[in-house]
């Protein structure tokens, strides 16, 4: 999982539309409408991505869309295997701070959390398909409310998920060691 946080932005002045003689005009000016914040779960070897969009992405808000996806996707697997960046909010106590100690406990225990290296974040698939989203559905356009983007968002899931475009690594462990091994530790023997 990864998430991104969106400006909102809402037009001043009305679009004009595009005609065989010129290209759409919109101008630059407009008005801040606050902020949203993406989250993008995906499941690589199988082609399954998931966009949410909140107003905040606090630890709470974190420990909430891991929660629905135990419910949901998740809700007959023993335990999920949860890969994150190093954000403070990707913590075990943020289901204690979300949920009753009985629930939080419950989730943790079917809960199992990788965190990516520091700098190694472009390992993580999942920051692989916010860009992508990123550069496909939200670059370049403004989105006056949460509710435009969520609309948009899931367009893009819906379309991106009905094509089953799974992502496959092309090296194995000991290529990866050899590749990458300025971010594998150093052991002297």
């Amino acid at each position: 999982m990864d998430e991104q946080p969106i400006p909102l932005l809402k037009e001043t002045r009305a679009p004009i539309p595009a005609t065989k003689d010129h290209p759409r005009r919109v101008d630059y000016e407009y008005e801040r409408a606050g902020t949203a914040s993406i989250f993008m779960f995906c499941e690589a070897l199988v082609g399954w991505r998931q966009v949410s969009v909140r107003e905040r992405r606090t630890k709470v808000d974190w420990a909430l869309e891991v929660a629905e996806l135990l419910r949901t996707r998740y809700r007959d697997a023993v335990k999920v295997i949860v890969v994150c960046d190093n954000r403070n909010t990707h913590t075990i106590g943020a289901f204690y701070e979300a949920f009753d100690p009985e629930t939080a406990r419950a989730l943790v225990r079917r809960s199992e959390f990788r965190h990516t290296p520091k700098h190694g974040s472009w390992l993580h698939v999942a920051e692989c398909e916010l860009s992508a989203m990123t550069r496909q559905c939200v670059q370049g356009r403004r989105f006056a409310t949460i509710e435009e983007l969520r609309v948009e968002t899931a367009a893009w899931q819906d379309y991106t998920n009905d094509k089953q475009r799974s992502v496959d690594r092309q090296f194995r462990t000991d290529d990866a060691r050899n590749r990458l091994k300025s971010l594998y530790p150093k052991i002297k023997t």
